[in-house]
């Protein structure tokens, strides 16, 4: 089975639980305002592989993924955008023993079902709470995220939630209890981070001639932040 990947990190830290061997699928189906990684989102770009030689790049790290807790995370770009791909990647990963994660915002192309049957965590990306707040940031329906939250919630899968506060976008005190009423719609939540809203990647909009929707807005401050994190864990 033959994908397209960007990139791959060996070591990520920051990607799921221990050590984590890190690809980052080509394709993105949504636009979202604050991505750092534009070059990701054209399907038809990046490196073809195959599930089989990725397992082998991965299975060199074992030693780390068993001392650490650690595994595979499938991040993107978008990997639900590869379902076929993703699914041959993540057997061989199970039939090897390897803890397996998906990164994803869930716009993707079906399968979910299936795709979750060998996926031990998922890292579920909310954008935005509302309708027209998440197709003003993002470009994307809504309603799709549902189809593949409804998927996951029946899996009862271990989930992790990500949210970026962006000033003035997401950081409302209304905004906060939406994102909670959210969060206590899914099962098995083990985690939710919210992420600050940064500007790193505006020189890769320059380079490839992308407006950047964001422009004007400043990085997300980190105490600011900290009173967030309070307030939705007191909501």
């Amino acid at each position: 089975m033959i994908g397209r990947i960007h990139s791959i990190e060996t070591m990520g830290l920051m990607d799921g639980p221990g050590i984590r061997f890190v690809v980052f699928f080509q394709g993105c189906r949504i636009r979202c305002g604050y991505c750092h990684n534009p070059d990701t989102w054209n399907l038809k770009e990046g490196k073809k592989v195959t599930a089989e030689s990725l397992l082998q790049r991965a299975l060199r790290f074992n030693t780390y993924f068993k001392s650490s807790g650690g595994g595979v995370t499938c991040s993107g770009g978008d990997p639900l955008m590869q379902p076929e791909f993703l699914i041959a990647f993540l057997k061989l990963c199970k039939k090897h023993g390897l803890h397996t994660a998906i990164d994803t915002a869930g716009f993707g192309k079906g399968q979910y079902e299936e795709i979750l049957k060998y996926t031990d965590l998922v890292i579920l990306d909310i954008k935005h709470v509302d309708r027209a707040g998440y197709e003003e940031l993002t470009g994307g329906n809504i309603e799709e995220l549902w189809d593949f939250a409804n998927e996951l919630k029946k899996s009862n899968t271990k989930t992790w939630i990500r949210h970026v506060i962006v000033p003035g976008v997401t950081d409302s005190e209304n905004h906060i209890k939406e994102l909670k009423m959210i969060i206590n719609r899914f099962k098995n939540v083990d985690r939710v981070e919210l992420l600050p809203y940064h500007t790193l990647g505006v020189p890769k909009y320059e380079l490839m001639n992308i407006n950047y929707k964001l422009q004007g807005i400043n990085p997300m401050c980190k105490d600011r932040l900290k009173e967030i994190e309070k307030r939705l864990l007191s909501a």
